[in-house]
């Protein structure tokens, strides 16, 4: 299991989003698969997949604990976490295809054979007026989704002032909320990402705001820092009936260990691709499970997180509900070949083929490109 060879491959798969993936082969003809997206950060991506390439040159595929462990170190920051997070994912498909069982059994086994999805519909609503969004939450709806999630307040944000445009942008994100509380019922399932677009003041008046759309949760209303607001905006967010989730953007247990024992959050959403890996992932939901903390892993970006995530999400006892980018393209499904990605009722059926049960598809798409207002940019939602 020696490797042979560590390669960067990224697609531009609509005008304004990237894909990009990691893969590592083994003399044994084998190739593991992860995913490193991180909108407008390609050409650091790719650099930094080429120094680890030349650092792993040769080791054994089966040591990822060491291998994806003494890397992190290197300055890098949040590039350094995603590209370390992709290699422990592809050495994990490795390992589970070499052992002939499902990347799951390898993490310990599934709890069930499917996982409950949302639809995230943030880029799938166009037009992203009210009645768009409430279009897109009814396509997801009619698709056996339970729950929806969107992202109503671009370009707002807290820092530019009590501006006429502020407000307008404000009072918009609220119509678009409405429209979609009015077009799914009151059974489904409403998640609203602020997109830390909210000073502390401002995030309350928005709890306040929201009280009649009963949301499920609000998620990232203020920067991820400012743990006594963050507290305090929970309380609130409790008392009228919704959950507070966020920590979407951490790497490492250590990172999340204070929003723990702070009690920040009802709901942590560790990421696949920048959390340090699968097995790191295990230990923030077992440390979350402690404190009775739910587990709602961040997923808006391509298929091989979405696959490695299904994975996961199936062996983690305290998971709660698993975002899939819904409506943004087709190539979610056609970029990979495999077992099939698509929804049944609103969930994933878990993959029974050895490893991560999908590899990427051999036909040409375009290249990444450079993107300076991605839609991972905060200020468009």
């Amino acid at each position: 299991m020696k490797i042979t060879g560590i390669a960067f491959r990224g697609f531009n798969v609509t005008p304004k989003t990237n894909w990009s993936f990691l893969e590592v082969t083994t003399e044994d003809g084998r190739t593991g698969l992860g995913e490193c997206t991180l909108a407008n950060h390609e050409p650091l991506m790719a650099a930094e997949v080429s120094r680890i390439a030349a650092n792993l040159q040769g080791e054994d595929a089966r040591d990822r604990n060491r291998i994806a462990r003494y890397l992190p170190h290197a300055p890098g920051g949040l590039v350094t976490a995603t590209a370390i997070s992709a290699l422990d994912q592809a050495l994990c498909d490795l390992a589970a295809q070499r052992n002939g069982e499902p990347l799951h059994r390898l993490l310990g086994g599934a709890f069930s054979d499917s996982v409950r999805l949302y639809a995230n519909i943030n880029r799938g609503a166009n037009p992203r007026t009210p009645e768009g969004f409430a279009a897109a939450a009814t396509r997801a709806v009619a698709e056996g989704f339970a729950g929806v999630k969107l992202a109503p307040f671009e370009p707002m944000v807290w820092e530019d002032g009590r501006t006429a445009a502020n407000r307008a942008a404000y009072a918009e994100g609220l119509s678009r909320i409405a429209a979609v509380r009015a077009a799914i019922g009151p059974d489904v399932d409403l998640m609203v990402d602020a997109h830390w677009r909210f000073s502390p003041g401002g995030a309350a008046q928005l709890i306040r705001d929201l009280s009649a759309d009963n949301l499920f949760w609000l998620e990232c209303p203020v920067a991820e820092a400012n743990h006594a607001e963050i507290v305090r905006l929970r309380g609130l967010a409790n008392a009228r009936g919704m959950r507070l989730a966020g920590a979407e953007s951490l790497s490492g247990l250590a990172a999340y260990r204070p929003l723990v024992e702070a009690g920040c959050y009802d709901v942590l959403m560790p990421d696949a691709k920048h959390a340090g890996g699968l097995g790191e992932i295990q230990r923030i939901a077992a440390l979350a499970q402690t404190a009775g903390v739910e587990i709602a892993p961040h997923n808006p970006t391509g298929p091989v997180c979405h696959a490695h995530s299904v994975h996961l999400c199936a062996t983690i006892p305290n998971f709660l509900v698993l975002e899939v980018q819904y409506g943004e393209t087709e190539a979610f499904f056609d970029i990979v070949q495999g077992e099939s990605l698509r929804f049944v009722d609103g969930a994933a059926l878990l993959p029974k083929a050895p490893g991560l049960g999908i590899t990427l598809n051999p036909g040409a798409f375009p290249a990444w490109k450079r993107m300076d207002r991605p839609w991972l940019d905060p200020r468009l939602g």
